[in-house]
């Protein structure tokens, strides 16, 4: 089991909906919908996210949180959010090849 105290908590958000009213749009040519995507969050308590991969095969999203040395996972089955790897040796840039690797 992975030490998780002094964290934030990970996990659905409460009262999370589309559009979020907690993202704020800083640059005005910048617009939240694009196509048929939009922006929602599904996770609080990074200090730093970055690096974002999703794995199709896995139905899953990772990304890195640099400054808590961890990767968490979004799973899209049910929407929940774990630690993946910890300590990560902040890693970063996370990226799928071609075979989903």
């Amino acid at each position: 089991m992975i030490d998780t105290r002094g964290f934030p908590p990970l996990g659905p958000l409460a009262d999370w909906r589309y559009p979020d009213p907690r993202i704020e749009r800083l640059d005005k040519r910048f617009t939240a919908l694009i196509g048929n995507g939009y922006i929602e969050r599904i996770a609080t308590g990074c200090r730093w996210a970055e690096g974002p991969a999703y794995f199709r095969a896995g139905r899953y999203l990772v990304w890195s949180d640099i400054p808590n040395n961890r990767m968490l996972r979004w799973l899209e089955e049910d929407g929940h959010v774990s630690v993946f790897r910890a300590p990560s040796n902040n890693s970063n840039g996370n990226t799928v090849d071609q075979h989903g690797d």
